[in-house]
């Protein structure tokens, strides 16, 4: 599962890879009720009020949002989002003011290694449409100009561009700003653009874009890289920005966004105008390194989960070292609180110390999942790890089915009512595969 529950009364609503979305009893584990979706369900499922109905909203992998009422499973209505053939959607949508934001990624970073394929065109964007209809009310694409033929490569490959900028991951709503801030990622080919590995700012009425950071320039790489044709010269490190902006008010300050790169740096920027206000390096970084899938923060410290995972680490800075763990920065100064890191690998081959999921955080509490199978809390204001669970073996089940968990990678645990949920297993890039959503409850 790359979907985490989201909790909605007694139930939680959550989807799978195989595009099936699940009512499950919080307490029992059984299933209530499920609908079919028409592809994978990466990101999580947003529950809102709407008069007498309360309606679940999601994406699927292909684009397609839908509308679900929460209490049945029936469907009020689908529509497909993406503004181009291959685009894609990873993260979750948000919904505010009549509207659903729904990320898109592109599955062309992919088709780029196909040799007879001709890289590349899409972009990654953002939609707004109509929560009561579906319809769209507008659409971002992260790159303004239209991909066109670019001069042959040093190999005579034809390539098409700019191209890429995906928005892997969820739009975080700033109302008060009429804003919603994206991440994207690396281009496809070249010409590089300004708003590849970048942070932005949308208006939520217009679809206009307000502000563009950059962390990184000049990085272009796809699934071809770095040996194939369709590589575009020299591949860039491929370092997204893949988690959510989280927009914060310290305890003592302004508010802020703070945002986690791959390249194993954190950023604090002003939300109204980009500006950086700090930036905290804590890890070496690289394709699968650096901050992944996110940060949390307590409004005192902000929490970075730093991978350095040793397959495509290499980030083109020879000077930098890998630094997996845990690391607490200071809200307001981005300086170094804490940092813990990973305690060793004991189990099989497939395991990886390196904390590459988004962590969560309670008071007194961080609680971060491992490649290693582990789910671990640690104590905030000293990074002590106070609690420690392998995942990673075989389950009895509550709907009877083989059972078994892996690493812990992609969305945060989810902690409500006394209750923490966790999903178990990833068996991407050869982590340790499992299927379970595991169920902790506090100790009295």
């Amino acid at each position: 599962m790359r979907s985490k529950p989201a909790v909605w009364g007694n139930w939680l609503l959550v989807g799978d890879q195989y595009g099936q979305l699940y009512a499950i009893n919080r307490f029992s584990g059984k299933v209530g009720w499920t609908f079919k979706a028409k592809a994978a369900i990466r990101g999580a499922i947003v529950v809102v009020p709407s008069g007498t109905r309360t309606i679940a909203y999601f994406a699927d992998y292909s684009t397609m949002v839908y509308a679900i009422d929460a209490r049945t499973g029936k469907e009020i209505w689908e529509k497909r989002s993406g503004f181009e053939q291959q685009s894609a959607t990873t993260g979750s949508v948000a919904v505010w003011g009549g509207k659903v934001f729904v990320p898109i990624s592109s599955v062309e970073v992919s088709s780029a290694a196909f040799g007879t394929y001709t890289c590349c065109s899409t972009s990654g964007g953002l939609v707004a449409l109509d929560a009561h209809s579906g319809a769209e009310i507008w659409h971002y694409r992260a790159i303004r100009n239209k991909a066109i033929a670019q001069p042959r490569s040093a190999n005579g490959r034809l390539f098409l561009g700019p191209s890429g900028a995906p928005v892997w991951c969820s739009p975080t709503l700033d109302p008060k700003r009429h804003l919603v801030y994206i991440g994207t990622g690396e281009n496809y080919s070249f010409p590089t653009t300004e708003s590849s590995d970048a942070v932005q700012a949308i208006d939520m009425n217009s679809g206009k874009r307000v502000w563009n950071f950059q962390g990184t320039s000049g990085d272009r790489y796809n699934l071809a890289c770095p040996a194939f044709a369709n590589c575009p010269g020299q591949p860039g490190p491929d370092l997204d920005f893949g988690m959510a902006p989280i927009l914060v008010t310290p305890k003592a300050g302004s508010e802020m966004l703070v945002v986690g790169q791959k390249s194993g740096v954190a950023y604090a920027l002003d939300p109204s105008s980009g500006k950086l206000i700090w930036r905290t390096r804590v890890g070496k970084g690289g394709a699968l390194g650096g901050i992944h899938w996110g940060m949390c923060t307590d409004g005192k410290y902000v929490y970075a989960a730093n991978s350095d995972n040793t397959i495509g680490l290499d980030n083109g800075d020879s000077t930098q070292q890998p630094h997996p763990g845990i690391f607490a920065l200071d809200l307001l100064t981005g300086k170094l609180v804490w940092s813990t890191p990973n305690p060793p690998c004991t189990a099989n081959a497939n395991c990886f110390p390196f904390n590459s999921s988004a962590p969560a955080a309670i008071p007194g509490l961080v609680f971060s999942g491992s490649l290693d199978g582990h789910i671990r809390a640690y104590a905030s204001a000293t990074g002590e790890i106070l609690w420690d669970f392998d995942t990673e073996k075989p389950y009895e089940t509550s709907d009877n089915l083989p059972g078994k968990g892996g690493s812990l990678d992609g969305p945060a645990p989810v902690i409500a009512g006394g209750m923490l949920y966790v999903n178990s297993g990833y068996g991407m890039f050869g982590q340790m595969p499992g299927n379970v959503l595991l169920a902790f409850e506090t100790a009295n």
